[in-house]
């Protein structure tokens, strides 16, 4: 609708200009004629060969007269007649040819005539040469449909930009209003669906998108928020049993066993609280810088600073190289380790390799699995499963969560599925770094 106000808008000076030109030209052939004809009689006159009847010798100008100042007719036409000027017209000194049209005379009626002075001075005579026209043919008429025109077009333009503006500003204005009742403590609350697919139902479908994605993240923070206060409540409240028990009666506690046990609560708490700092991180590290990263020397260097009660096998594949952040991606690869190590029986295993024009780092154990029903949910913060793998305390709820979030950060998908030896087995695939080398490197494998 708004490409077509801007095509009027462009179309109508284009057209008044067109109209004038047109309007113009057709000027220009109607008097052609007369002007020929004053030219031709005034050459006779500077011969001084005129006579007092003039022929005409152009078709269709039949009306000619040779006036002198003061009004007197030298010499006329048949169709002119000698008695009196057939126009009042008279040309400055400094304008040789005059074209107009008249309608003032009775006798012989509406003109359209040029006269032309036969010399530049104060008496030279001015040569007449006319024919007879009617309203509807005249310049003036012309000029007047030119000016309908425009004035038609402009009325057109205005009609349809408030229209067009009308119907664009009633949906804006209830797209304003429905926003303006849109608060943070409710983001239910959708905008009217607009039928078609033009820019403001766009628009509609756009905000009402944006909402839904509000009301999810909003819900999702609140949730979080929730489950934060109840994981950092449970220490807390177990520290103050602890310590307001051992101020009763201090005689039936062994001062070292409460330190311990206190000292247990703050680890927890201070490894949630140190989670809950990294995600709250993760989620505004959109700039964080990037650098090539070869996955097989970032786990060895975590393998060498860990002590596992579990021993783990390795597979690396060097020169799998992704652009990503060390920190983040070594803090994703301990959280897989530091589950796996929790689970497993005897065995975890690691490798990394190129995988469908992907790197692939896998983590696998061989405990008692993750159900399939599960494996989505997994990934929810403070999620724990009422399965063998919930036995084992020591984790905050919080890790795979934490390498879900690093994962999907560098444009990558973490997914579990069950492992060769029965146990759970982590995959996280990522794009390879551009200038990663396509040929394969050779491999080791330690116990």
């Amino acid at each position: 609708m708004l490409s077509i106000v801007c095509t009027l808008l462009i179309l109508i000076p284009v057209a008044v200009a067109m109209s004038l030109m047109i309007s113009q030209v057709i000027a220009n052939v109607m008097w052609n004629g007369t002007e020929q004809q004053a030219v031709l009689v005034a050459a006779i006159v500077r011969k001084g060969s005129l006579p007092r009847v003039i022929k005409p010798s152009v078709p269709g100008v039949d009306l000619i007269q040779v006036v002198a100042p003061g009004g007197r007719v030298l010499a006329a036409s048949p169709s002119a007649g000698d008695r009196q000027p057939i126009v009042r017209a008279w040309p400055a000194p400094g304008d040789t040819m005059q074209d107009s049209q008249t309608c003032a005379n009775i006798e012989p009626g509406c003109l359209r005539f040029s006269a032309l002075r036969v010399g530049s001075g104060v008496q030279s005579p001015v040569v007449y040469a006319g024919d007879r026209t009617t309203t509807m043919m005249s310049t003036t008429f012309d000029n007047a449909i030119v000016a309908a025109q425009a004035a038609l077009l402009t009325a057109a333009v205005g009609w349809i930009t408030w229209h067009v503006t009308g119907r664009i500003l009633r949906p804006v204005e209830s797209i304003t209003s429905e926003l303006a009742t849109t608060t943070f403590n409710d983001l239910s609350r959708r905008i009217p669906q607009q039928a078609g697919d033009d820019e403001i139902a766009r628009l509609v479908r756009t905000l009402n998108q944006t909402l839904h994605r509000l009301e999810r993240a909003t819900h999702r923070q609140r949730g979080f928020v929730a489950d934060a206060s109840h994981e950092l409540r449970t220490p807390l409240a177990g520290l103050r049993v602890k310590l307001e028990e051992a101020r009763i009666h201090p005689h039936d506690f062994d001062a070292e066993e409460l330190l311990d046990d206190t000292l247990r609560d703050v680890d927890r708490l201070q490894a949630i609280t140190a989670d809950l700092l990294l995600l709250a991180g993760l989620e505004s590290s959109a700039a964080t810088v990037r650098e090539r990263v070869d996955l097989a020397d970032l786990t060895r260097a975590e393998l060498e600073h860990r002590a596992d009660r579990v021993p783990v096998q390795v597979g690396l594949q060097d020169g799998v190289i992704v652009d990503g952040a060390p920190a983040q991606l070594a803090r994703l690869l301990t959280n897989l380790l530091d589950n796996a190590q929790r689970h497993a029986r005897d065995r975890v295993d690691v490798a990394v390799r190129r995988d469908n024009g992907q790197a692939l780092l896998t983590v696998s154990d061989d405990g008692p699995g993750i159900p399939e029903s599960d494996r989505e949910r997994i990934f929810e913060r403070f999620t724990r499963l009422d399965t063998a793998r919930s036995r084992h305390l020591g984790g905050t709820g919080l890790g795979l969560a934490i390498a879900n979030d690093i994962a999907h950060g560098h444009s990558g998908t973490i997914t579990v599925s069950d492992s060769a030896h029965g146990g759970a087995c982590f995959e996280v695939r990522l794009p390879l770094s551009p200038s990663s080398s396509a040929t394969p490197q050779p491999g080791g494998r330690n116990g």
